[in-house]
């Protein structure tokens, strides 16, 4: 638990991770503290020094150390500005530090929970409580300070891709949350991929939204906030080439297997647990695919007009009329499409969905996706779709809920009814008379359903 105290002591801390950066180190500082008093304090010096192992902690307890005539360091808490990493936090453990306490976390080094949690093994020899976020804010932003100049261009477009600029999206209704992105999947590597992750990282069940062609993650919206309400985590990417995702300029970019692999490394990258995966159109016909990668991540499925695939049975009438439609409409107003189906929604909510798009060189997803649906044996993704199938006849241990739109003219009932058949123990449907393929656009009855259906 945190207190007036750790702050204090975590300020004295900050005031020597400024003097790093002015010294051109990272700024990083660390003080140690006994019995009320600051004993040792540390700075980040590794540039000026020369030695790799002088991080800010490390210096301070050779200091304290010294001080105190002694390597072990009983009774001491040690506060640092940024979350230790292994060799830090192992010199910690073998000084018999009682506390730590750190600032911002460390998403790429840190072991003190966030990459790993060094200090929560109980195999060894000595536990030491660790204490984290004190004063992070202050902390992260004295590390972007430092950082940010360096940087001329962190984030670059790829140049076989486009980015829509981020005022296209400014003033999305009912779209609060905040962006997070990823650039360095190996599958798409340099290509950056947008996700929302909202919700406590431990929280009962994470419902993972998987979102199809044309849509995005916005199309969730009125789902997420339902799960936040349960306490739950919400995790919805754009997969590539749509919403806040690059968009890579040749339709011959998307392949099934490429936008699979790109969500199995998100997903790994997360490392999310005790998930409820959330799958519509081309969600689905990709996301059905993926927990038999990794059976045990997975709790629940919840499955809304969207179909598997493999290249077994005719593709249907309604499916290539739309396929048949894009190829002669490449220009379709994406918004419109929406509205048609969904009377209900306002002038804004429609230009959401058109705001992904501003012309047509961000367009190759939409012209390649529905030409990429499997409709032969041998087709790409066929043969990974009828693995999948097996695995929901026949291995598939969570629980299931269906939702159908009786008003889709593509992936409607009927092809909904054979899906229900060809997984284990899905139960009856929700039926929505009056809901077309963009089943989420009715989604908070939905969502309600599900946080009563599905048990953590």
């Amino acid at each position: 638990m945190t207190s007036l105290s750790d702050e204090q002591w975590m300020r004295l801390a900050l005031d020597q991770a400024r003097l790093a950066a002015d010294a051109g180190e990272v700024p990083v500082g660390a003080v140690v503290v006994q019995n009320g008093q600051v004993i040792a304090t540390g700075r980040n010096a590794p540039i000026a020094s020369h030695d790799p192992t002088a991080h800010a902690e490390v210096v301070a307890l050779r200091e304290a150390a010294r001080v105190l005539g002694n390597y072990r360091l009983d009774g001491c808490t040690l506060y640092v500005t940024l979350e230790p990493c292994a060799m830090c936090s192992g010199a910690m453990l073998h000084a018999r530090l009682d506390r730590v306490v750190f600032g911002a976390a460390d998403p790429r080094t840190g072991v003190a929970g966030s990459v790993l949690n060094l200090f929560g093994h109980t195999q060894l020899n000595h536990q030491t409580q660790v204490t984290g976020g004190v004063l992070a804010d202050a902390c992260a932003q004295l590390l972007q300070d430092f950082f940010k100049p360096k940087r001329v261009n962190a984030d670059p477009v790829r140049e076989d891709a486009l980015r829509t600029p981020d005022a296209a999206f400014a003033g999305l209704p009912d779209y609060p949350w905040p962006p997070r992105y990823v650039n360095d999947l190996p599958s798409i590597a340099g290509l950056r991929m947008h996700y929302l992750d909202e919700g406590p990282q431990d929280a009962p069940l994470t419902w993972l939204c998987l979102h199809g062609n044309p849509a995005w993650s916005y199309l969730y919206r009125k789902m997420i906030p339902v799960w936040l309400a349960a306490g739950h985590r919400v995790v919805a990417p754009d997969l590539i080439g749509f919403g806040k995702s690059d968009k890579p300029k040749k339709d011959r970019f998307h392949q099934f297997e490429t936008h699979r692999q790109s969500l199995l490394d998100l997903l790994a990258r997360l490392d999310v647990q005790r998930v409820v995966l959330v799958v519509q159109d081309w969600g689905g016909i990709v996301g059905l695919t993926l927990p038999m990668a990794a059976p045990a991540r997975y709790k629940g499925l919840l499955v809304m007009n969207t179909t598997l695939a493999t290249g077994e049975q005719p593709l249907s009438a309604g499916f290539l009329a739309w396929r048949d439609w894009c190829q002669s409409q490449p220009q379709f107003d994406v918004g419109k499409l929406f509205a048609r189906g969904n009377p209900g929604m306002t002038p804004a909510e429609t230009a959401a969905y058109n705001a992904p798009f501003p012309d047509k060189g961000f367009r190759a997803a939409l012209r390649a996706f529905p030409p990429m649906v499997p409709a032969m044996a041998d087709a790409p993704g066929a043969a990974i779709s009828r693995q999948a199938q097996a695995f929901w006849q026949r291995d598939w241990q969570g629980q299931s809920l269906m939702a159908i739109g009786q008003q889709d003219p593509v992936l409607g009932e009927p092809v909904m009814r054979h899906l229900q058949s060809q997984i284990r123990g899905c139960p009856e449907p929700m039926l929505l008379p009056d809901a077309g393929h963009f089943v989420q656009e009715q989604g908070r009855a939905i969502a309600e359903a599900a946080v009563r259906h599905f048990k953590p």
